[in-house]
């Protein structure tokens, strides 16, 4: 397939773009994984008064637990996507990164739909500037109708949360064929993404989380990092080299 240069610097624009989406996840990933263990960064809050009390304590913290940094991880998903796309188009194997991406969106659509991550916040301050027992009920039965759409891995959460992770899997199976992407970075995919598929289960429909479940977040996501990191580099490679894809 013939290419213009300007055809090419479109492709090469998508691929580093791509590839800065991909490191700003590793960024984001291991901040997570560093409030995940400071103290308080792996408790779940009771009641939604505790969830009112936190976000008057600790701001960050009640919208993080809400899935703050999950916002950036998904808004950062869009250009991973659209760039593993692009990189497919000579490929025979487009249509299904095609199909994958558009399975990726509808997923993060749904997470940004469900997030109740900032309107919590405005309750937690309603609350605080309540003046009687009747307009407190009120804003606690609010705070608990959001609790059950948007609070990260729970059954609330969990389709967007099955969206993101089946489209991990797929498109690391996509990885693994093309042969555009090295083995290694495909299936750090294909477990890491797996891995946090079968945990986001177990959290979300399974009282009291094991320890071997705990342990597949913890597989789960150091997986997907290699994922990212790998995928930035080869993106990285394809950015400047973007007529390198082999046809299969």
């Amino acid at each position: 397939m013939e290419q213009t240069d300007n055809t090419r610097v479109n492709w090469t624009a998508f691929s580093k773009i791509g590839g800065v989406a991909a490191l700003g996840t590793v960024i984001v990933g291991l901040i997570e994984m560093i409030i995940t263990f400071l103290p308080g960064g792996n408790t779940t809050q009771a009641t939604v008064i505790d969830w009112y009390k936190l976000f008057q304590t600790n701001a960050f913290m009640g919208l993080r637990d809400l899935g703050l940094l999950n916002m950036l991880l998904n808004a950062l998903a869009v250009p991973i996507y659209l760039a593993l796309f692009v990189v497919h188009r000579p490929n025979r194997y487009q249509p299904y990164a095609a199909l994958i991406m558009i399975f990726a969106f509808l997923g993060i659509g749904i997470f940004y739909a469900t997030n109740r991550a900032f309107p919590m916040f405005a309750l937690s301050r309603q609350y605080v500037a309540a003046t009687t027992d009747s307009q407190r009920t009120v804003i606690e039965a609010a705070g608990q109708s959001m609790l059950a759409v948007g609070q990260s891995h729970t059954s609330g959460t969990f389709l967007s949360f099955l969206f993101a992770e089946m489209a991990g899997i797929l498109i690391s199976i996509v990885m693994l064929k093309s042969g555009i992407f090295g083995k290694v970075n495909a299936w750090a995919g294909i477990v890491g993404f797996g891995a946090l598929l079968v945990f986001e289960y177990f959290s979300s429909f399974v009282l009291g989380l094991s320890s071997a479940a705990l342990l597949l977040a913890l597989v789960g996501g150091l997986c997907s990092l290699v994922w990212d990191i790998l995928l930035a580099r080869r993106l990285f490679q394809l950015g400047r080299n973007p007529i390198e894809y082999p046809k299969v």
